[in-house]
């Protein structure tokens, strides 16, 4: 069964289409209005191995914050959707991925249960502007929509890292790497992978 899916949101601050397939090969189309944000979605497709197709307009004028925020919350009730019941898939998974001097490392559970816990990133961070409209503090508010809208588990580390665009890079690559796995079916699996027999 194919597990795909595609979500349009609009409000008055935005508005979102996009499609992904979960057994992809990483093929993306990415469409954000905010420069830094397409590259990070890209990265995300790419190293998730999730084909992403994504449209997304809003009020840039005002702030990126609304657009990334709504493409965000798409994403991961598009994820969330294409999982279904979450049968046969491996369900936990880590990945610790480094550019250069940073180092991220991503923790998924697809539990059903959505929490997100982001730690290490620098004192001032949250501040920096990345690409001349993304702002660091967007990483982790990214990080949050995705986790609370798919209804999974993630905790993301920053280990170590200087340079604002290498660390948000690491922090995205390091949870598509894990999300892939995650997701993934695992043929040793026999129905839901949960003593609950639901996730």
């Amino acid at each position: 069964m194919a597990r795909t899916a595609t979500i349009v949101r609009e409000t008055s601050e935005s508005r979102v289409e996009l499609s992904l397939d979960l057994d992809g090969t990483g093929k993306t189309e990415i469409n954000t209005s905010v420069p830094f944000y397409n590259h990070m979605m890209t990265a995300l497709g790419k190293h998730s191995l999730i084909d992403l197709r994504i449209d997304a307009h809003g009020d840039t004028d005002i702030d990126a914050h609304h657009t990334v925020e709504d493409t965000a919350i798409v994403f991961g009730e598009a994820l969330k959707q294409a999982l279904g019941d979450k049968r046969g898939i491996r369900r936990f998974a880590d990945a610790t991925v480094p550019l250069d001097e940073a180092l991220a490392k991503a923790v998924v559970d697809v539990s059903g249960r959505p929490y997100c816990v982001c730690t290490g990133e620098p004192e001032g961070f949250q501040y920096a502007m990345i690409g001349g409209h993304f702002t660091g503090s967007l990483v982790r508010h990214v990080m949050e929509s995705i986790a609370f809208h798919a209804d999974i588990c993630l905790h993301l580390q920053l280990i170590a890292g200087r340079d604002p665009h290498h660390i948000a890079e690491a922090e995205f690559k390091a949870f598509a790497r894990a999300l892939r796995f995650a997701i993934e079916p695992d043929p040793r699996v026999d129905g839901i992978p949960s003593t609950k027999g639901a996730l």
